[in-house]
């Protein structure tokens, strides 16, 4: 059973699903410019923190890069996650 460590918080995603721990993107840039969403990187990256009994090529820790519309994003304990299936990642950054 796989576990988040961030908030003692025991999750366990089903199938084939991922759960993710990440960042949004900068709303302004470091000269203080205004950043609309259409102007922002699309593919985002996220640490896997808990994987599915049906996932095959991700495991807890690995650092993967995502479309920003995949998954559904929660907040739990003031943090950000993000659900969703193995199918969703576009890859794995790293070896």
């Amino acid at each position: 059973m796989a576990e988040a460590t961030k908030t003692n918080l025991k999750f366990r995603p089903l199938k084939e699903r991922v759960f993710v721990s990440y960042a949004e993107e900068a709303e302004r840039t470091s000269g203080g410019i205004y950043l609309p969403d259409t102007a922002k990187e699309k593919p985002q990256r996220g640490k896997v923190e808990a994987v599915g009994s049906e996932v095959k090529e991700t495991k807890v820790g690995d650092i993967i890069l995502f479309d920003k519309y995949s998954g559904s994003k929660i907040n739990i304990d003031g943090t950000d996650y993000l659900i969703l299936k193995e199918e969703d990642i576009l890859g794995v950054l790293g070896s």
